[in-house]
């Protein structure tokens, strides 16, 4: 029986930086809550984005935030793994030399960015919902940081990968999370490791579990479960690592599964 189910967001609930889900998905998911099922929302967006987009049902699930390096439920932190101040200015400083890039850096309830790409500033602001403070210099500010992005807008990993990966990727946890954006967040933190420990939390076990993906930031995620489903839209990576494939973000593929437990559920009810 699932008594978890847990997904992303951009590229497996939606279209890439869209601000808004189909609305059919709010009954369905409060439905399962009803029914006692932990339901998470687990991204590399930052909580006010995941706030805004599950609004409706916001105060039911747990999110996992920046990409599994912070955790909350009910605007309680329940987990938060800050990068050390001298590595996230490293990071700005690298970033910065990279061709076409952006740079922004989040702390918990804060997004910085120091862009003079006022489109790119609009659609961090009004499509994904960050709370985003503009500055001169990233490199003054002293607040924590839990996650340094790059952006590039259409493949920040072909940039990233002759100097920046080589340098970073054993050094932090380095991910796509999708064609614009890389993720940089502290060893051993991820989707999936965030996934573990509310399992444990729950006493829910990866048989009890069902994830849904599309990129390499949910590969750890999809291994913590054996109901471990990709988006048919999904790279080619997740859909091996995936045990099972769902229709398209566009399809809304994850409702159509969402739809299919609830109503199993439902049947055993009656039986």
């Amino acid at each position: 029986m699932i008594k978890l189910i847990a997904t992303d967001v951009d590229g497996t609930l939606v279209v890439d930086g869209s601000g808004s889900l189909n609305p059919e998905y709010f009954p369905v998911i409060r439905s399962l809550l009803e029914k006692g099922i932990v339901f998470v929302v687990a991204s590399g967006r930052a909580e006010s984005s995941i706030e805004n987009i599950m609004k409706p049902i916001v105060d039911d699930i747990i999110m996992i935030a920046e990409g599994g390096s912070y955790v909350s439920f009910r605007g309680e932190e329940l987990e938060s793994h800050p990068i050390p101040i001298e590595v996230v200015r490293e990071l700005i400083v690298d970033i910065r030399a990279l061709k076409e890039c952006e740079v922004m850096i989040n702390g918990v309830k804060q997004c910085y960015v120091e862009t003079k790409d006022e489109t790119f500033l609009k659609w961090i602001v009004e499509d994904y919902h960050f709370n985003v403070q503009q500055v001169e210099d990233l490199l003054e500010i002293e607040e924590e940081i839990v996650k340094v992005s790059i952006y590039h807008k259409t493949d920040a990993t072909k940039i990233a990968t002759p100097t920046f990966l080589p340098k970073w990727e054993n050094r932090l946890h380095v991910a796509s999370a999708g064609n614009e954006w890389i993720d940089c967040v502290m060893p051993g933190v991820n989707k999936g490791t965030a996934l573990c420990k509310l399992q444990k939390q729950y006493g829910i076990t990866k048989e009890e579990t069902m994830v849904f993906g599309d990129n390499i930031n949910d590969l750890e995620m999809l291994g913590e479960a054996t109901y471990s489903f990709a988006v048919e839209n999904a790279r080619e990576e997740v859909k091996e690592k995936a045990n099972y494939i769902t229709d398209s973000n566009r399809n809304h593929g994850v409702l159509k599964v969402l739809k299919q437990v609830l109503a199993k559920i439902e049947e055993k009810e009656r039986a």
